[in-house]
């Protein structure tokens, strides 16, 4: 007789749509960074940074700009080797999003390895390989740009990191296939000193201007700022529309404009709440003497600042109540869209089968922090305040393997299980991203079945427990605060692999893993 699953009932755990009309910020209480948006008939689609992880580049979608579902990643995989290892801040920043020539566009820039485009017929299809459009270091935040005559444009900034300057936008003629730059470009915009740190260019047309809508100022301090000029290589006006004055929504900056099918203008951004990563707010919008005008002008300085509510933006069609998946029940031939791997996910790694997800104990010799193992699957913070609850069953091969349920960010906690002569044991893990990491022994367990727990609480507050029977919950005593990665949030994760060897006959089956309130 089959056991039936007894998961946690899946909750939403946050929801933008308030039900009445209205909608509250944040609108993704979760780390969707740099985001980018458009509007094609009455779908909206966003992608955002995934860095090091894969898949790349999330693609969602809304038909209201408030309720947003995963539908796909643009990429599988980073097509580089050295991707086969995590290196946590690298990789996919800040893509841009474009329906030109019906057909949907991603370009991104990857700090150290160039500027890259991939094309779909349909979003929630099939994309193309990414193709390299450039190769070149520090040319970072990449969007194009088609003109009325048909003239194709891709306007850049750069890395100092890598190229040794920034606060600088650039802008290029493009083939307009999107595939290779046609010259080297001209800098159209010095920041140094007005706008530091401005980045994240995205370039549109509207009544005759060019707009450069850019973040500067800093990631978790900064503001939006406009740039406009009748000429696309400027000379550019500047103006400051989004800051966060008296408002509690830090640094809100770095997104796009988009229009609803009823006229409507919206803006876009995101917000950085340390451990919860670049959460996204949406902002009204509307036009006065060509300038854009964002949030609302709260303290009458003339500069707009983030809504905590406000009316949803006008639709021609209903919307349907959704946030983006969390829970999996592991019950489809597919894992959730909601997961990404530390570094190129390798096929051998996991295995769904029979309603339940297998991951191997695969191991990386010679390393045993867990902030430099690939084979760790993980998904974003949800919410403010989440908890997850996750049912198991560990068959270790040795006592090398382990697997456990997880806090990831440049610090990290896990609750772990490993084999102990004869018996199963429970250990607490802590670490981070330089040194070896701690280990607590808990207690030993009475079979192999086991269920995992973790409740985050407001500042990121995590505390791990586990159970045997599902029901009575042993609490780990030493609360751990979550940190932000390397330019993400804090991840929540579960894993399996191998101290030692680099693979194992070791596994452990996860039931199913549930977020809830």
């Amino acid at each position: 007789m089959t056991e039936t699953k007894k998961s946690p009932a899946v909750q939403k755990v946050w929801q933008a749509d308030l039900e009445n009309g209205m909608f509250q910020n944040p609108i993704l209480h979760a780390d969707y960074s740099d985001p980018d948006v458009i509007r094609v008939g009455k779908d909206y689609y966003m992608v955002s940074s995934s860095f090091h992880m894969t898949p790349c580049l999330p693609i969602l979608h809304s038909t209201d700009l408030v309720n947003w579902k995963i539908i796909n990643h643009v990429a599988e995989t980073l097509p580089f080797e050295s991707y086969d290892k995590p290196r946590h801040g690298d990789g996919v920043w800040a893509p841009s999003l474009r329906y030109h020539n019906e057909k949907f566009w991603v370009f991104f820039g990857a700090p150290d390895e160039g500027i890259f485009m991939s094309t779909a017929d349909d979003p929630a299809g099939e994309w193309t390989p990414l193709h390299l459009v450039k190769k070149v270091k520090g040319w970072i935040d990449t969007c194009p740009f088609w003109d009325d005559d048909g003239q194709a444009y891709l306007v850049s900034a750069f890395a100092r990191s890598r190229i040794g300057f920034k606060s600088i936008l650039h802008i290029s003629r493009m083939k307009p296939d999107g595939t290779a730059l046609l010259d080297d470009g001209v800098h159209v915009f010095d920041g140094c000193e007005n706008h530091p740190t401005i980045e994240g260019p995205k370039l549109y047309k509207r009544n005759g201007y060019y707009y450069i809508f850019a973040p500067a100022g800093g990631v978790a301090t900064g503001w939006q700022t406009i740039l406009r000029s009748k000429n696309i290589f400027g000379p550019y006006e500047d103006k400051i529309v989004l800051h966060q004055g008296n408002t509690n929504i830090n640094g809100p900056h770095q997104g796009g404009w988009v229009e609803t099918e009823t006229g409507e203008s919206w803006f876009v951004h995101f917000q950085d709440k340390g451990a919860y990563g670049r959460i996204v707010h949406l902002q009204p919008m509307d036009w006065e003497n060509d300038w854009p005008v964002m949030g609302q002008n709260q303290n009458k300085d003339g500069v707009g600042e983030p809504v905590l509510q406000w009316k949803k933006p006008g639709t021609l069609v209903d919307s349907e109540i959704t946030v983006p998946d969390m829970s999996d029940d592991f019950s489809l031939n597919q894992l959730g869209l909601q997961w990404q791997w530390q570094a190129n996910r390798k096929s051998h790694w996991y295995e769904l089968k029979d309603g339940m997800l297998r991951l191997h104990a695969i191991g990386h010799p010679g390393e045993t922090n867990l902030y430099h193992i690939p084979n760790i699957m993980t998904q974003k913070f949800p919410a403010e305040t989440f908890k997850v609850t996750t049912k198991l069953r560990v068959a270790p091969e040795s006592e090398q393997d382990q697997a456990g349920l997880l806090i990831l960010g440049r610090q990290y906690a896990s609750i772990t299980i490993k084999q102990t002569g004869e018996q199963l044991g429970v250990f607490y893990l802590t670490g981070d991203e330089e040194k070896l990491q701690s280990e607590v022994y808990v207690g030993n367990l009475g079979g192999n079945e086991l269920y995992l727990h973790v409740e985050v609480k407001e500042g990121a507050m995590c505390s791990f427990s586990y159970s045997q029977d599902g029901v009575t919950y042993k609490m780990i005593e030493d609360a751990f605060e979550a940190t932000p990665g390397k330019w993400v949030g804090a991840q929540i994760g579960i894993y399996c692999c191998n101290s030692e060897h680099e693979f194992s006959k070791g596994y452990v089956d996860f039931d199913y893993f549930t977020v809830h309130k």
